[in-house]
């Protein structure tokens, strides 16, 4: 394989820390047409660990099939590599831990597959801790505290994306490590049940750990209609808040999935019912994308927002990507 650049001579990576795209080679084309060095790719929702190994063996194929545009990421000298090579390298996570079902040895298992990020809950209350949307947040559970804490041996981020208040303040105290809420906005900005509170990102970014913000649109002031200024102003008062150094960039693009996806994010196997969560009866689908973000390829404009908003270079490449970088520098790897 050739490397096509010196590691000193590469400039701040580009990476987006969460899609659930409906994955396809044209995606693929349009990462490096973008420039994106690195993505953490959902690799289930409600999955058990059987139905999680075949998400992994058709990543398999697509990396046998395109090695010219993607790779396996498992640590952070794969983002180099990334770079040197030109393609991209996908990191693995969970948006649930349903994968490791009732069995906190499923954990290191799952490292060991390549796994490196999970939330410890999707909406509703898990086995580990509650859901943004459960009525009663009673933090983490037994199970839940030994699972974090096997999580930090292993080297697999606890990430608190669609926790409640009270679990993701438990994870941050609990964990022996950073922790990351991978795709989320501040509730300051936007009151959506599933961005998070001041106290919140406070704890957050006071103990080390990165939070990535989401352009799904209903994460975002305005819905579809937010501006790019909007947000990058956003994120301009959010680095003055916390520090620039704990912000990231997780899109949550979802590109190219049909509706009846909404549905098995929402409901997986739990209910009988439609929970339309943060959408309503009236608009049950895949909600239309801001202007200024609809793939991989207009990452430039949210670095060119950001530079607009009034920060630093440095600032905008470790957004962009530097400060996953890093993180993942201190995250991949056993305690």
């Amino acid at each position: 394989m050739q490397l096509r650049a010196h590691a000193g001579d590469m400039k701040a990576p580009l990476i987006d820390n969460l899609q659930y795209a409906n994955f396809s080679p044209a995606i693929f084309e349009q990462m490096r047409q973008g420039g994106v060095d690195a993505v953490h790719v959902t690799i289930a929702y409600h999955e058990n660990f059987r139905e999680m190994v075949l998400n992994l063996e058709r990543w398999n194929r697509w990396f046998e099939d395109h090695p010219d545009l993607i790779f396996k990421g498992t640590s952070a000298a794969d983002v180099e590599l990334a770079q040197a090579t030109g393609r991209t390298a996908i990191f693995f996570g969970f948006q649930n831990p349903s994968p490791i079902e009732d069995d906190i040895g499923l954990v290191e298992i799952c490292h060991q597959l390549g796994i490196r990020f999970m939330q410890l809950t999707y909406n509703n209350q898990s086995l580990l801790a509650t859901g943004c949307y459960e009525d009663d947040d009673t933090g983490l559970t037994r199970m839940g505290r030994e699972v974090v804490a096997e999580m930090n041996r292993v080297g697999m981020v606890v990430d608190m994306s669609h926790s409640a208040d009270r679990s993701t303040l438990e994870a941050i105290d609990h964990s022996t490590r950073p922790i990351a809420i991978t795709h989320a906005n501040p509730h300051w900005w936007h009151a959506a049940l599933r961005n998070k509170s001041d106290e919140v990102l406070k704890a957050l970014t006071g103990a080390g750990g990165m939070l990535g913000f989401s352009v799904y649109p209903h994460h975002l002031a305005g819905g579809s209609d937010c501006t790019l200024e909007s947000f990058c102003t956003m994120i301009a008062e959010a680095a003055d808040r916390y520090g620039a150094q704990h912000l990231g960039i997780g899109t949550d693009l979802c590109q190219d999935q049909p509706d009846s996806i909404v549905t098995w994010m929402r409901v997986g196997r739990w209910t009988k019912g439609i929970d339309y969560g943060e959408g309503s009866a009236s608009n049950a689908g895949f909600p239309p994308m801001p202007s200024w973000f609809n793939d991989n390829r207009d990452f430039g404009n949210i670095r060119k927002g950001l530079t607009d908003a009034g920060l630093s270079v440095a600032d905008v490449d470790g957004i962009m990507g530097g400060n996953w970088a890093r993180f993942y520098a201190h995250s991949f790897g056993p305690a």
